[in-house]
């Protein structure tokens, strides 16, 4: 018995270590299972939509759960083979580039080009189901539908029978509102819509339209508080538009709605006004799905006749042109289209493909869970929480990381503190004076150190001192040798003050450039290139200004004598160095705006303020208007009311410069931004049409820096500064040995996150 008793003892003991060994070893897996590694985001806005999302945060959140159709390496550039990898040299470093397809690209002797695609035969989407060629081709038809309204522009590439396609169907709310803005009934007469659908219309505009204005309100509130938007009156005017005191989101949204009507265009109508989302983003969400769907007005073709199946994992795209911008737009998310669509609505021969035409009702459904062939899987969004999981059928392995979270944070206070307190490990802070003290302080005087690792790459964008060719010219000719000389003899004094003005506001964290486009680009001339210049560094004559061992007093100096020989070269009057006289069309005071807040908060206004000193011992006057509301500016460039402006400008991945510089060519529209710069010239706009119909990127960027040069010598815009963001990381929890390597502007942190491990 007392043996029984021992025995029966000992086994229970050795069950109460096995146990705790359990646990030990449970603990040590919940640890490195289900402890999340987590990132601070910006406000979503809950689309999180390969098809329909709109910020950039709700974009990321949608990428961790996609598998794009083609992949790119750190530079930007396409990688074309993607499914044994092609191996490409960064910083010295080899890197290998997988994706999901490989593509081949045939320029035809007729003028079209085809982009065949193949597929990998072993992907997955992480419910488990297989990926085919026609979850691609019903993605491109989504993307192509007459109802679609999201933010991609597939639809508007080259490809053979698109127009076709999308013809002789709009979607019934286009047609009420094309009606409300022509003052007519003619859509309505042809029985496109009723009565009710137009009450319901309504009742939808202004619903969305007092959501937009009090978006406006919220921003203004959480950004220009201490301008004074503490209120609906006070954000209005700072936003250009006037409300009583005590006024409503429905009051300022009245005003909008004075000032635009039912133009919703995004460069002169309501659209322009968005401080986050479009307008057209909050109608299309009060809108029901019946008001979303594409009604028959004309003739439509069944199908894209350039969209062609050649196998169950193979497919062509015919273009009916060469357009160089095109591969980055092929480059799809590969969406499920048994999860978006309907497998039943499928059957290529019968021009069917997984939705009725028209009708997007199934794929907009899907908007607030995404799901796709990505590293992690959706689970659920909740109290400002994107949670994920790893999904264990990714095609490169399942992440090392099984739970991610997306933190929403209101501030970019909130990012920095959760880093240095423990709740965020990965975030964006903006990278500004305060945000650098703080990181410095917290590692003890580094921007890298026992509690944060800072990781910098240049903005997708550039600072830039632009001038309009119709307001600052000589005689009422823009293009004019003398008018040129006018803006060049700004241009030199303004250029001479970058290197102070930026280092002063941003130290470190941008640097001067001397062509008006981003050092991002693989386009961007570089110091070492033949032909490259400092921008403005000659005089009238061609003539460096500047020469080695100079202090910056003296180049200050050599920099206002420059100008005057450009005054004279304009046709200006100078007498013993002062200018007297204007030629004819032209003045001796000019104004620059910029959007500095009313206090001279922007990395340009010590430019302004410098050379305005300057100029004024020469007898020119430079007034600098400081705006508090920016629209002011983008209401006054369209109008041509102002003479000098300073800005910044988003850039994509491509250079074309078709959207910025080109003015038309009588076959070929305006591009949308050439109103700014009122660039008129023949051999820049022939320039911009050889780079975009070739596919040779050497060719291409010979192409361009031609065109950088034109744009100098017109001189309408004053390349300023590259400035950097920051992607911070916790030093004490992340295993930075892990995160993505030579993190780039186009290869972000996230581009290899199945490796991304904490500690």
């Amino acid at each position: 018995m007392k043996n029984t008793i021992k025995l029966v003892t000992k086994l229970v003991a050795l069950l109460l270590v096995a146990v705790m060994c359990l646990g030990i070893f449970a603990s040590c897996g919940k640890k490195e299972d289900t402890t999340p590694l987590v990132v601070g985001y910006a406000p979503f806005n809950e689309k999180f939509s390969p098809f329909f999302s709109e910020t950039a945060y709700d974009q990321d959140v949608y990428a961790m759960t996609q598998l794009g159709l083609l992949t790119s390496d750190r530079t930007g550039a396409v990688v074309e083979k993607g499914i044994n990898g092609t191996t490409i040299a960064y910083n010295g470093t080899d890197y290998t580039y997988y994706g999901p397809a490989d593509l081949t690209i045939t320029e035809n002797a007729d003028g079209t080009v085809d982009y065949d695609f193949t597929l990998r035969k072993d992907i997955v989407f992480s419910d488990g189901q297989k990926l085919t060629i026609d979850d691609v081709i019903f993605t491109m038809y989504v993307l192509s539908d007459p109802a679609y309204d999201g933010s991609s522009t597939f639809f508007a590439l080259p490809i053979e029978g698109m127009k076709e396609y999308r013809a002789g169907m709009s979607a019934k709310w286009n047609l009420i509102l094309d009606d409300l803005a022509a003052e007519s009934t003619a859509n309505k007469d042809k029985g496109y819509y009723t009565d009710a659908d137009k009450t319901a219309f309504l009742t939808a505009w202004n619903k969305a339209g007092v959501s937009f204005a009090q978006s406006i309100v919220d921003y203004c509130m959480a950004n220009y508080a201490s301008y004074g938007a503490v209120d609906v009156a006070t954000s209005a005017e700072l936003w250009g538009f006037e409300v009583e005191d005590g006024g409503t989101a429905e009051d300022f949204w009245n005003a909008l709605f004075e000032a635009y009507g039912y133009n919703t265009n995004d460069t002169n109508g309501l659209n322009f006004e968005k401080a986050e989302s479009a307008f057209t983003a909050y109608l299309s969400g009060n809108l029901d799905d019946e008001m979303l769907k594409a009604v028959q007005t004309g003739t439509s073709a069944p199908n894209i006749s350039g969209i062609k199946k050649t196998g169950d994992y193979s497919m062509t795209i015919k273009m009916t042109k060469v357009d160089a911008t095109a591969i980055y737009q092929l480059g799809v998310s590969i969406t499920p289209m048994h999860y978006y669509g309907d497998k039943s609505l499928y059957n290529y021969n019968a021009n069917q493909f997984g939705f009725t035409k028209g009708d997007l009702s199934g794929v907009r459904s899907k908007t607030t869970k995404p799901l796709g062939a990505g590293p992690y899987k959706f689970l659920k969004y909740e109290d400002g929480v994107v949670y994920f999981e790893a999904n264990s059928k990714y095609y490169r392995g399942t992440p090392k990381t099984k739970y991610i979270n997306f933190k929403q944070c209101m501030t970019d206070d909130d990012k920095l503190n959760g880093v240095l307190q423990g709740t965020i490990d990965i975030t964006d802070p903006s990278f500004s004076n305060d945000t650098i003290k703080a990181i410095e302080e917290a590692n003890g005087g580094s921007l890298d150190g026992s509690v944060v690792t800072t990781n910098t790459v240049d903005n997708l964008g550039y600072g830039y001192i632009g001038m309009c060719a119709t307001v600052m010219n000589v005689g009422g000719n823009p293009s004019s040798d003398a008018s040129k000389n006018l803006r060049k003899a700004f241009a030199t004094v303004l250029s001479v003050y970058r290197e102070l003005a930026i280092d002063s506001y941003y130290g470190d964290r941008a640097s001067v450039i001397n062509y008006p486009i981003s050092n991002t680009s693989w386009a961007a001339p570089q110091s070492t290139d033949d032909g490259y210049k400092v921008a403005f560094s000659v005089d009238a004559s061609g003539k460096d200004i500047y020469t080695s061992g100079m202090t910056a007093d003296e180049k200050y100096a050599a920099a206002l004598a420059a100008s005057l020989t450009f005054f004279e070269a304009a046709g200006y009057t100078v007498e013993d160095g002062i200018v007297t006289a204007a030629p004819e069309g032209a003045k001796l005071e000019y104004e620059a705006w910029i959007p500095a807040d009313g206090s001279g908060d922007h990395p340009s206004f010590m430019i302004l303020t410098e050379a305005s000193k300057a100029f004024a011992t020469i007898g020119i006057t430079l007034k600098i208007k400081d705006l508090t509301n920016s629209s002011e500016l983008w209401d006054a460039l369209e109008a041509n009311q102002v003479a000098m402006w300073c800005a910044a400008w988003g850039a994509s991945v491509d250079p074309d410069m078709y959207q910025i510089y080109f003015s038309g060519d009588g076959t070929n529209e305006e591009g949308g931004s050439n109103y700014m710069y009122k660039i008129d010239d023949a051999q820049l706009n022939q320039l911009i049409l050889d780079a975009r119909a070739s596919t040779d990127q050497a060719y291409r960027k010979s192409m361009y820096k031609a065109c950088l040069d034109i744009v100098v010598d017109w001189a309408v815009e004053i390349p300023v500064y590259q400035r950097q963001n920051a992607i911070i990381f916790s030093t004490e929890r992340v295993d930075l040995n892990t995160i993505t390597p030579d993190i780039t502007t186009f290869y972000g942190w996230m581009s290899e996150i199945e490796n991304t491990q904490l500690k």
